[in-house]
């Protein structure tokens, strides 16, 4: 049997696959951040409900709302998760596509921080 948390990161995944920033939100902390290194169009770093609203709006605008993102498996513990998922999209006439990471460090049983993985720094 998976940890509890499994199943509620895939739910928050599939939110944010529906463009629902707030059930993505939902299961992490209220300082939670997300960051993207390098020097794609996402790079940076993205902190609580705002500044993921802001992350989806420039994922869907580069990728003129093509971005696609499945959880290929979830990892989870007391203290850390991590998401391997595959991203397709088209960006400037061509299509993409790429395995990431996301490692989370949990605080309290709710998401903390995440660092996400790209392949090149320009990626995306």
């Amino acid at each position: 049997m998976g940890h509890p948390l499994e199943s509620t990161i895939r739910e928050a995944y599939a939110a944010f696959g529906r463009s629902d920033v707030n059930g993505y939100i939902q299961p992490c902390t209220e300082d939670f951040s997300f960051n993207i290194p390098g020097h794609g169009a996402i790079a940076g770093s993205w902190r609580g409900k705002d500044g993921l609203n802001e992350l989806a709006g420039k994922a869907i605008e580069v990728t003129a709302g093509s971005f696609q993102e499945d959880v290929e498996d979830v990892l989870v513990t007391d203290r850390h998760a991590v998401v391997l998922a595959r991203r397709r999209f088209i960006r400037d006439g061509q299509s993409r596509e790429y395995k990431t990471a996301h490692v989370y460090q949990i605080r309290d049983g709710k998401l903390a921080t995440c660092l996400g993985t790209t392949p090149r720094s320009n990626c995306f």
